[in-house]
């Protein structure tokens, strides 16, 4: 009982560090941005040197960086609103579409209309999805993208399916994609897996992934009503 207390209060003392670093560096990157766009109005031949790309490339990296520590570190705070399963995977779904299309890669869709209300923070949860979705569309480099998402229910529960025809990743990759920081794309934090599981255990829910090389990967999620 009081090993599980000390790891509680390491948790909390982390997520008080990670906020307090996250405010500190936010508010200097913001004024760099901003300094360097003022730069740009006043001198705007400079925004055609080689290295100027690359430095804003990089602040934006750090803001993006920045904004997914601030979700990790929220991530178990909630927000329960009582939702319409059906209505709600339809609408993350129908929300990602375009960009796929873009891409042209397919989406394809199997959501009952009759899946149960569940209580869900609905931001954090469109967010978890579109963090799962982000990363099958990722996935895929060749021409015939093909992204499958399907749900169904049972006892009051909602077993939800995101698949898709990309790399696939090995199985030392999967013992390691849900570890903070730990990413296997270029531009990628090592946030996103992390903080999606986070969402969804805090919503009392499961997430498993199952993944062949160059054949796909199949992210399960289970929400308990």
């Amino acid at each position: 009982m009081q090993e599980k207390s000390n790891l509680e209060q390491q948790k909390k003392d982390l997520q008080m560090t990670l906020s307090k670093l996250t405010h500190e560096i936010r508010n200097p990157i913001a004024l760099i941005q901003s300094e360097l766009q003022m730069i740009a109005s006043a001198h705007p031949e400079i925004t055609d040197f080689d290295g100027w790309y690359h430095v804003m490339e990089n602040l934006e990296y750090i803001r993006n960086l920045l904004n997914e520590l601030s979700q990790y570190n929220n991530a178990e705070h909630l927000t329960l609103i009582q939702t319409d399963m059906s209505a709600f995977l339809n609408s993350v779904t129908h929300s990602f579409k375009p960009a796929l299309d873009y891409l042209g890669i397919s989406l394809i869709t199997d959501i009952p209309e009759n899946l149960p209300l569940l209580f869900l923070d609905q931001v954090k949860m469109r967010q978890a999805f579109l963090n799962l979705l982000r990363n099958a569309q990722e996935s895929i480099h060749h021409s015939h993208g093909i992204i499958a998402v399907s749900a169904f229910s049972s006892d009051n529960n909602i077993s939800i399916q995101i698949s898709d025809n990309g790399c696939g990743m090995t199985k030392c990759q999967l013992k390691n994609i849900f570890t903070p920081f730990t990413t296997y794309k270029p531009e990628g934090t090592g946030l996103g897996l992390s903080v999606t599981r986070q969402i969804i255990q805090a919503h009392k829910g499961s997430l498993q992934v199952h993944s062949i090389p160059e054949k796909g990967s199949t992210f399960q999620i289970l929400l308990r009503g």
